[in-house]
């Protein structure tokens, strides 16, 4: 039995409508109240449903409609983290750049409330039968990666281990366990410091906050398993390794190499999402390590860039990654979400369409 509700998927994110971003900006402004901001983006959430259905996807987002930073908004709600405002930096050429807001463990991590359930359950009421709710958290090894031992508190973790990763788990576990009961059976993990692991400047900076580059990916599969450990029957828990999309100082490159055993083998998760859209990713030997009983979704088709693949050279692409790991043990997908893109740019929405069709098309003639 193939774990996916179809051989084609996706990462999540849509494009946000111009009148999305125009209701977030007053609100921002306080011209409107946090109360109309959603009804506007229950209006979004609803037509974004509804593209997904149109195009054919079995597993349907909320396009991650209701997100300013995907993964600052989950993880601040968690009892014991706090977030530093975002600060902008002055660079050499005289321009300004936002630096992303730093995340900060200041007291015992624990699940303070519901975070999803109520987007859930609005998602839930917009879906087809037939088609699966899909809920994008953030990885919680984000807690760990961009502070490493210095954003952690030292007088509610002298030792990170066990207390800190078990916390973390149980506060995952909650989260998982609130959306379970109330129907969801789909949930995926984005994870951004597995994909830097690959990559030589970013393991350098591990390095230099006193981790080692070679151990924390098989620290973070023991710090995910004890995430699945928890998990509810009958969910389906997938994770996407995020090179990054905006136009970041670092998007990671690198081969998969470094993590794959540890990502593949060690961690007892259902599915991956690997971004393959280009060089930067390397080959597909690192595919060896997949054990039977997991699926790898093959990101292929590039959210980057509106020109469309080809669908000769993803099925190409496609064998070549059958050489490693079973064609059945493969699907499909974009390899990232699609909101990283220009705001309101028609050509783009337009491609972001051709794109999930040339996905769902392509993944029905390779695997029927």
């Amino acid at each position: 039995m193939h774990p996916l509700p179809a051989r084609y998927d996706h990462v999540g994110s849509f494009l946000r409508p111009a009148y999305l971003l125009e209701a977030r900006e007053q609100k921002a402004k306080g011209q409107i109240t946090p109360e109309q901001l959603r009804r506007v983006e229950d209006r979004a959430i609803t037509e974004i449903v509804q593209f997904q259905q149109d195009v054919g996807l079995k597993s349907i987002t909320d396009g991650e409609f209701r997100r300013t930073y995907f993964h600052i908004d989950f993880l601040e709600q968690l009892g014991g983290v706090k977030t530093d405002i975002p600060v902008t930096i002055q660079k050499p050429d005289g321009s300004e750049e936002l630096a992303p807001p730093v995340m900060r463990v200041i007291d015992k991590v624990r699940h303070a409330k519901d975070i999803q359930l109520a987007d859930f359950e609005y998602l839930k009421s917009q879906v087809a039968a037939g088609n699966t709710p899909k809920v994008t958290i953030p990885s919680p090894t984000m807690l760990h990666f961009r502070g490493g031992r210095g954003g952690i508190s030292k007088e509610a973790y002298p030792e990170l281990e066990p207390d800190f990763y078990d916390d973390v788990a149980k506060a995952y576990g909650d989260e998982l366990r609130s959306l379970a009961a109330a129907g969801c059976t789909y949930v995926q993990m984005d994870d951004t410091n597995l994909a830097y692991l690959c990559d030589e400047k970013m393991r350098e900076a591990a390095r230099q906050r006193g981790d080692d580059p070679n151990e924390l990916p098989h620290r973070y599969a023991r710090f995910i398993n004890k995430v699945v450990a928890q998990k509810p029957a009958g969910m389906l828990l997938a994770m996407h390794l995020c090179r990054g999309n905006f136009k970041s100082t670092h998007a990671a490159a690198g081969n998969y190499e470094p993590v794959a055993e540890a990502l593949l083998k060690e961690m007892d998760l259902d599915a991956y999402f690997l971004e393959y859209d280009d060089d930067r990713s390397g080959d597909f030997r690192p595919l060896r390590f997949l054990p039977k009983g997991k699926t790898v979704v093959l990101g292929l088709v590039t959210t980057k860039f509106g020109e469309m693949e080809s669908k000769d050279m993803l099925k190409r692409r496609i064998d070549e990654a059958a050489r490693y790991a079973p064609l059945e043990q493969l699907a499909l997908s974009p390899q990232c979400g699609f909101s990283s893109t220009v705001h309101g740019n028609n050509i783009a929405v337009q491609a972001q369409r051709d794109k999930l069709r040339l996905v769902v098309e392509t993944a029905q003639e390779v695997w029927g």
